[in-house]
């Protein structure tokens, strides 16, 4: 399974996203492919340091992550698209009608509610931990889904 995380700059929560499912997925054996990117992003910026900060914290190096900015062909590839907040699906549906059916905020995905992760960019390292904490409770959630799909439970 392909999974694209979407955020806005490529810097902050969708990058935290990626790699904490990726930590997920190795550690639960899971077959998943994890990217992201931004709809606005800079190609090559690095990762803001708050969030390099609170990933070093769980033991996951984001030092070497660079933004890139959303395009079609990642969108093609991924089987889902997992957006940090409910202005990035709506922008990815305006402007790419085929997403439909597999582009849902990472809250609608894992808990039925179509709910943003906050932003913390600007923000201190506190703001960068609660949305790393976010993040990883859907991301429980998410893999409990995505572990009943790949094995056929559901």
């Amino acid at each position: 399974m392909k999974i694209l995380f979407v955020c806005t700059g490529n810097t902050c929560r969708s990058p935290m996203a990626q790699v904490l499912l990726e930590k997920i997925a190795k550690d639960k054996g899971l077959n998943i492919e994890v990217k992201s990117a931004g709809i606005f992003a800079l190609d090559g910026q690095k990762a803001s340091a708050n969030a390099i900060e609170v990933m070093k914290q769980e033991g996951i190096d984001l030092e070497n992550h660079r933004a890139r900015i959303i395009h079609r062909d990642l969108l093609e590839e991924a089987d889902l698209i997992l957006t940090m907040s409910k202005s990035h699906k709506e922008a990815l549906l305006s402007k790419f009608d085929f997403v439909k059916g597999k582009v849902y905020t990472l809250k609608e995905y894992a808990y039925g509610k179509e709910e943003d992760i906050e932003d913390p960019f600007g923000g201190d390292i506190r703001d960068y931990r609660r949305a790393k904490e976010e993040i990883k409770e859907a991301l429980k959630q998410l893999t409990t889904l995505i572990n009943g799909q790949l094995t056929g439970d559901n």
